[in-house]
């Protein structure tokens, strides 16, 4: 029997030999290695079969390199995150979590931040340049953004480190999975039937411990061990129950793999179905054991053809998919005319851009919301974008540029004023100096805005100089000058003469007027004692019901008191809206005599004795009387202030 295990050993050697002449070949005639059994007709049907084959065992080779990747980190929710967040959860994913499972997350954070950087940064330009700052000289330095730098740079090193260490462990465990494929070749060339199955089982155990190896080398190198464990198989007829035995287990683990592939063809979600079927081929080729050669093309095939339903479902979406990214395409460009179109033209003021550039970022931010598009169109489509958002901020940085002259011009205007109130602030002249001072607010008023970085500074010194000199002319005017102090102290004592003669039925109109005459001459009083008019207005008051004056002399008498006690306080403002008040009631009163002098007219038999005649001619003197009282007081207070 040895002798005849011998023979076929070496029959087997021969195909080996075929076998290894082409595995030693160019790379493309390595890719023609069949790795099942050929149908002996290759029809259509078959070529487009062994192609979507071929396309998955390429893919499981990509994914069998990076195995170590399929640690996925828990997604989150990074687009609600500050930048402080991002930063923390950067750090926490680097620290806690494998380098080569949070690639997603990182990209995720690394986008999100650098978009909310963007739009702070232009948001600190934007007011750089409205404080009147050159656009050339504008510097941002965060450090955020200096942390975050840091964290993206020891992401790379690590993830750079653990590629150059998985290179390495890849080509050690190449170097083991050609050390198992020479040791088969060795035990079916020695054909030793005592130990040749145990090294089997053995090597087969040992096969299945090893690690990814490069991709490129992995259908290959699994083909060529799979060749020899087939060809062990058919060495081991001298010990048939045991071979039948691992083909009965191996058939029944095939079949179930063909079971999960076929219920995989009517999972929904068609990229977790693809990626099934990725770990069901992987399994099949790096788990499971050939099978004898009656199922062989059999199970394959029925493999084969679920393989396919699912790859064409993929394809389908994959199609569909286009579809969208046309869609996505329109939506995108749509956008883009849109910003095109938006109109800044009759901006005129910072308010008016301000308002712009918030329209044109909400726009602008659609385009971000739309999903993706074929790479072939993506930087075609973002370099539109950034032509008309180029054009936009091209407009808008001019703006600033001639407003920073302008303001810059407006900043030399205030500094002359400030200077002109820092110099008056102590002048003891109140009387000129207040008009002075009125006038050079009123200018301040006038002159627009100036850098941010000046305004405040500026008009705080200029408010402040300003307030300076008013404190000191109120302080003045509460305390009272010397010549006030004296007519206040004149005052008490003309006013206790005037309490005394109260009751007096002596006293005539003439002296009432003289007292009003003698008041008036003696000036002004301190503000603070302006109580002192009040109580001489009261005096008067009992001398004019003690003399029974009535009519309009003493309404005149009355009024005269009242818009003295205005002067005697220095209250300008009372005066002159005073003027206005009589100004207009004198208009009043001038209109109403004109309209009832025209209805005359109007009447019928207008003769003198005509009732209606004689009341509306009553009315026109009764209001000619009337004007003439409201004309006394009008020159009255005039003549208050001259």
């Amino acid at each position: 029997m040895l002798d005849a295990a011998n023979k076929n050993s070496e029959e087997l050697d021969k195909a080996s030999q075929i076998n290894e002449n082409t595995n030693n070949s160019s790379e493309e005639n390595k890719s023609e290695i069949i790795a099942e059994p050929e149908s002996i007709v290759v029809d259509e049907a078959t070529k487009a079969m062994e192609k979507v084959v071929s396309s998955i065992e390429d893919k499981v080779a990509a994914e069998a390199e990076k195995e170590e990747e399929k640690e996925i980190v828990p997604t989150v929710d990074y687009q609600s995150l500050s930048m402080e967040d991002i930063v923390s959860e950067l750090k926490k994913l680097i620290k806690n979590e494998k380098i080569q499972a949070i690639k997603t997350s990182v990209e995720s954070l690394k986008k999100n931040f650098e978009s909310q950087f963007s739009k702070l940064l232009a948001s600190k330009k934007a007011a750089f340049l409205a404080e009147g700052g050159e656009s050339i000289d504008f510097q941002f330095s965060s450090p955020l953004k200096v942390e975050f730098n840091e964290l993206m740079q020891d992401y790379r090193t690590k993830r750079n480190t653990y590629y150059s260490e998985l290179e390495k462990q890849l080509k050690e465990n190449l170097d083991k999975r050609i050390e198992v494929i020479d040791n088969l070749k060795r035990i079916i060339k020695e054909a030793n039937s005592k130990t040749m199955y145990k090294e089997f089982k053995e090597l087969q155990d040992k096969w299945k411990t090893i690690g990814p190896v490069p991709r490129t080398k992995y259908n290959n190198t699994w083909r060529n061990y799979h060749h020899h464990v087939e060809r062990f198989y058919d060495l081991l007829h001298m010990n048939n129950d045991l071979r039948e035995l691992d083909f009965k287990h191996n058939l029944e683990e095939k079949i179930k793999i063909v079971e999960k592939a076929y219920a995989l063809t009517q999972l929904e979600d068609v990229s977790k179905a693809f990626k099934e079927l990725q770990s069901l081929h992987k399994a099949w080729k790096e788990e499971i054991g050939p099978v004898s050669r009656e199922f062989r093309e059999e199970i394959w095939q029925k493999f084969s053809e679920a393989t396919k339903i699912i790859h064409d479902k993929r394809d389908a979406y994959f199609d569909q998919q286009k579809s969208k990214y046309q869609e996505n395409i329109q939506k995108k460009l749509a956008v883009i005319a849109d910003l095109a179109k938006f109109d800044y033209s009759q901006n005129k003021t910072h308010s008016d851009w301000q308002k712009s550039i918030k329209q044109f970022e909400a726009k602008r931010e659609v385009f971000f919301t739309i999903g993706k598009v074929p790479r072939n169109k993506s930087q075609k489509i973002w370099d539109e974008l950034k032509a008309v958002t180029k054009k936009f901020n091209h407009a808008k940085n001019q703006f600033y540029k001639e407003l920073n002259a302008e303001q810059h011009k407006n900043l030399t205007a205030k500094l002359a004023l400030l200077d002109v109130a820092k110099s008056l602030k102590d002048s003891d002249d109140f009387k000129t100096v207040t008009n002075q001072m009125k006038k050079i607010q009123a200018d301040w008023k006038t002159i627009g805005h100036v850098p941010r970085k000046h305004s405040d500074k500026i008009w705080k010194e200029f408010k402040d100089a300003c307030n300076h000199f008013f404190d000191r002319v109120h302080q003045i005017k509460d305390n009272g000058s010397q010549e006030e102090l004296d007519a206040l102290a004149t005052k008490k004592d003309f006013l206790s003469q005037i309490n005394a003669v109260i009751g007096n039925k002596g006293i005539t109109l003439e002296e009432v007027k003289a007292y009003l005459k003698t008041w008036k001459n003696i000036g002004r009083v301190p503000r603070k004692d302006k109580q002192i008019e009040n109580d001489f207005n009261s005096a008067i008051e009992k001398l004019f019901k003690q003399l029974s004056i009535e009519g309009s002399e003493l309404e005149m008498l009355k009024y005269k008191l009242q818009v003295d006690s205005y002067a005697a306080s220095n209250d300008t403002r009372k005066i002159e809206s005073e003027i206005q008040f009589l100004r207009k009631k004198i208009d009043e009163i001038s209109k109403e005599i004109q309209q009832l002098d025209n209805n005359i007219s109007f009447i019928a038999n207008a003769t003198e004795e005509n009732p209606l005649v004689v009341n509306v001619r009553k009315s026109i003197e009764e209001k000619g009387k009337m004007l003439a009282v409201w004309k006394k007081k009008l020159n009255h207070v005039r003549s208050l202030n001259e």
